[in-house]
C-alpha cells in the first residue's frame, strides 16, 4: 500500500461534496420531486453514501440491479460530510486504529456513522490498488443528512448507462470522458486520522 491508497476522491466545491446512492423508483422519484429524501425513504435504516461514482456503478451494476435502478447524485454540505467522518467508527476491527477489539466494539455502539475502505474501481469496474470510502449513516446522522446537509439531488442514471454503452461499444476513451471530474478531497488532518485516510504530501 502506498501513500495514495486511502484518499477520498469526489466532485466537490468550496461548500459541497457530491455523494451517490441508488434506489428503486418510488424512493428516487419522491426524492427528486422534493429535492431531499422523503417517504418512502426510511430514516430508521442505515443509508450508505459513496463519493466515488465508479464504486456506485460497481455496487449498482450501472443502475440495473433490483431496487438500484435510479442512481442519484446527492450534493451535501462539506461541513456535514466532515461531521459524519469525525463521528464515525470503522465497520470492521482494525488493530492499527483501535487498542483492542473491545474498544472497537464500544466505539461501534456509540457511533452513528460507519466507514469502510473498499478497492476503488476502474471504468471497467475492475478493482484498483487504492481504496474508496463508503460511509454508512444511522440514527441522528440520517436525520442530519436528510434535514440539514442535503443541498440538492439529481438523477445520473442516464450518465451511468451512457458510460456502460460506450464500454460495450469498445470506446473506453469516450466512457472515461463521461465520468464526473473527481479529485482528491482535502480532509482536515484530524478527520483523516479518525477514518484512517492518507494525507497529501
Amino acid at each position: 500500500m502506498n501513500g495514495h491508497s486511502r484518499r477520498i476522491r469526489a466532485v466537490f466545491d468550496d461548500e459541497t461534496i457530491t455523494v451517490y446512492q441508488a434506489y428503486a423508483a418510488p424512493i428516487a422519484h419522491a426524492a427528486l420531486a422534493a429535492g431531499r429524501f422523503v417517504p418512502p425513504f426510511g430514516r430508521d435504516r442505515m443509508t450508505w453514501i459513496k463519493p466515488s461514482f465508479l464504486w456506485m456503478m460497481y455496487r449498482s451494476g450501472w443502475g440495473t440491479k433490483p431496487d438500484q435502478e435510479h442512481v442519484l447524485a446527492v450534493e451535501i454540505t462539506r461541513a456535514g460530510f466532515e461531521w459524519a467522518l469525525a463521528h464515525s467508527c470503522a465497520s470492521h476491527y482494525d488493530r492499527d486504529r483501535y487498542a483492542s477489539e473491545r474498544d472497537w466494539r464500544q466505539a461501534l455502539r456509540a457511533s452513528p456513522v460507519r466507514v469502510q475502505w473498499d478497492p476503488e474501481r476502474s471504468v471497467d469496474l475492475k478493482p484498483l490498488p487504492h481504496r474508496s470510502l463508503q460511509v454508512g449513516l444511522s440514527g441522528p446522522a440520517v436525520a442530519s443528512y436528510v434535514d440539514e446537509w442535503t443541498v440538492g439531488i439529481t438523477e445520473v442514471t442516464a450518465t451511468a448507462h451512457a458510460v456502460r454503452d460506450a464500454l460495450r461499444a469498445g470506446d473506453r476513451d469516450r466512457a472515461t470522458a463521461l465520468l464526473p471530474p473527481e479529485r482528491t478531497y482535502p480532509l482536515p488532518a484530524e478527520v483523516a486520522a479518525v477514518v484512517g485516510a492518507d494525507l497529501p504530501g
